[in-house]
């Protein structure tokens, strides 16, 4: 079985992950080159922007899910964030995505926060079944989006 741990201390994960992360959401990053969203986001995991938990099976890399301060440009008032959340082809359908949102809830949920946010265009349903709210549809990088929450 996989086991969860946090990125900061798994930093020679860093840059694959930015790029996987880079081409799964692409839409969000058409405008940031590959290079800039790895410096970024090594960045953010070093200045408390974004702590973010990886899924290892020895030391290959399987998926993430972050706790972000900031992830939708349009709303800057809410957050913190359920982000980055990704699991590899060959390691989807095991349950691996939930166990990596539910490490970050609890862990938000230890540090004291009592909501978390997320948007998503495609997993509406996968997020409802677990326990998070859609709070309305709004357009966003030319598709429709959900905007969700979830109370800790």
């Amino acid at each position: 079985m996989p086991r969860l741990e946090w990125l900061d201390q798994h930093m020679d994960h860093c840059d694959t992950l930015a790029r996987w992360l880079h081409q799964q959401f692409h839409y969000e990053f058409a405008d940031l080159p590959l290079a800039d969203w790895q410096r970024t986001f090594a960045a953010d995991q070093r200045n408390g922007q974004c702590k973010c938990l990886i899924a290892l099976e020895g030391e290959q890399l399987l998926g993430s899910a972050a706790l972000a301060l900031d992830d939708l440009p349009q709303r800057p008032e809410l957050g913190p964030w359920l982000a980055c959340v990704f699991v590899t082809p060959q390691a989807r359908g095991q349950g691996l995505a939930e166990r990596l949102v539910e490490g970050i809830c609890a862990h938000a949920r230890d540090a004291g926060i009592a909501r978390l946010f997320l948007h998503t265009h495609d997993q509406n349903a996968f997020y409802a079944k677990r326990g998070w709210v859609a709070l309305e549809q709004f357009q966003a990088w030319g598709e429709q989006h959900w905007l969700m929450s979830r109370n800790l």
